[in-house]
């Protein structure tokens, strides 16, 4: 499975030539095979590693032990089929013909409480191989769709025995009925479904989006899901983090230089080439690269431009890459009209992200 790149940079796995300075992400155009968009639906590399044994329930908060005695049990009830496939029709047969427990589960909860971390675990405990089980964002599901088409994508997950869908956003609704259809069409096969949600900004004195919220948008999808409350402190209640301090064009240059993998774009150009890349392929345009450098950052002149840079901000963020930058600090990339529209969760998801690569990434600059 290959990833061709038509750039002046590395190609991926390859460290760069010593000489040749940093990387251009403006210079990539990643064309991704439809196979390699489905094989990068597993949990992102910072959730590798966790399972159930290694989440830490807070004592105080019986709900989170609860979960996870309900989401091993759930894992190990996924395992009828046979891994290759062969088993699909005898299972969908088997619960058409017995419509028991909701074969889906939807973890409700605010943000600080290990619902990713729960949804992974999920994901990693369900006894498939990991081509029949797929684990992405709601954002990177919708990207799917596009990317693929509707009945394809349908048929490429319709033989999946999992699919953990993180982050399922409800502040767009035609994306929430484009999903809510594929789903329906995917429990039809066969298929579980695993989902979380976030808290909206305007709804953070409730500390959660609720469930009640969840199964009422997705609608005929309800019955589906086993709605599993997990409380807990919600670290959303401390406010954003303040971003740290831009640095100079200077800086962020001669790190870019000095540092092996790097990429340097100044972030107006990087904007206008996010707009031709389709968003599906921008984990494609990170490959190889072990930090961002960007120039001149300002605010995002958009909406159009504010969503395809927050999907840019997620695969960074998956892929744990420090972004170093020049110009303005990251928490006034969007107007205020934007963090009070309705898409302002991603847009303060992404300057939470951005902010967390960008204290990631100091230590680059030589002091």
């Amino acid at each position: 499975m290959s990833t061709s790149l038509s750039t002046s940079g590395a190609p991926y796995g390859r460290p760069p030539i010593a000489d040749a300075g940093p990387q251009a992400l403006c210079a990539r155009e990643p064309r991704v095979p439809a196979e390699r968009l489905v094989a990068e639906m597993v949990p992102p590399p910072r959730f590798d590693s966790v399972r159930f044994d290694t989440y830490d329930p807070d004592p105080s908060q019986p709900s989170q032990a609860e979960a996870v005695t309900v989401l091993s049990g759930f894992a190990a009830g996924l395992g009828g089929a046979h891994a290759s496939g062969a088993g699909k029709k005898r299972w969908f047969t088997k619960k058409a013909a017995a419509p028991a427990a909701p074969r889906g589960v939807y973890l409700d909860g605010g943000y600080g409480v290990g619902k990713t971390h729960l949804l992974a675990s999920l994901w990693h405990a369900t006894p498939a191989e990991p081509a029949l089980k797929a684990f992405g964002t709601f954002v990177e599901l919708t990207n799917l769709v596009g990317a693929l088409g509707f009945q394809q994508t349908v048929q490429t997950l319709g033989g999946h025995r999992l699919l953990c869908i993180d982050e399922f956003e409800l502040d767009d609704p035609g994306d929430t009925v484009l999903v809510s259809s594929l789903l329906s069409r995917l429990v039809e096969q066969g298929v579980a479904l695993a989902a979380t949600s976030n808290t909206l900004p305007g709804k953070l004195g409730e500390g959660r989006f609720a469930a009640a919220d969840f199964l009422r948008e997705i609608q005929g999808l309800s019955a589906h899901f086993r709605p599993l409350r997990i409380d807990g402190q919600d670290y959303r209640h401390r406010g954003l983090p303040q971003a740290p301090a831009p640095f100079s064009d200077e800086q962020v240059t001669k790190a870019a230089y000095a540092t092996e993998g790097a990429s340097l774009d100044d972030f107006p150009g990087l904007l206008d080439h996010l707009a031709r890349v389709h968003p599906s392929r921008y984990g494609a345009l990170t490959d190889g690269i072990s930090a961002v450098c960007l120039t001149d950052v300002g605010p995002v002149p958009d909406q159009s431009t504010a969503l395809r840079l927050v999907v840019l901000a997620d695969r960074l963020y998956d892929r744990e890459v420090p972004v170093l930058a020049s110009g303005v600090p990251f928490d006034r990339l969007f107007s205020d009209e934007m963090l009070n529209g309705g898409y302002r969760k991603k847009y303060f998801r992404a300057i939470s992200r951005l902010t967390a690569l960008a204290r990631d990434a100091k230590p680059l600059v030589s002091q």
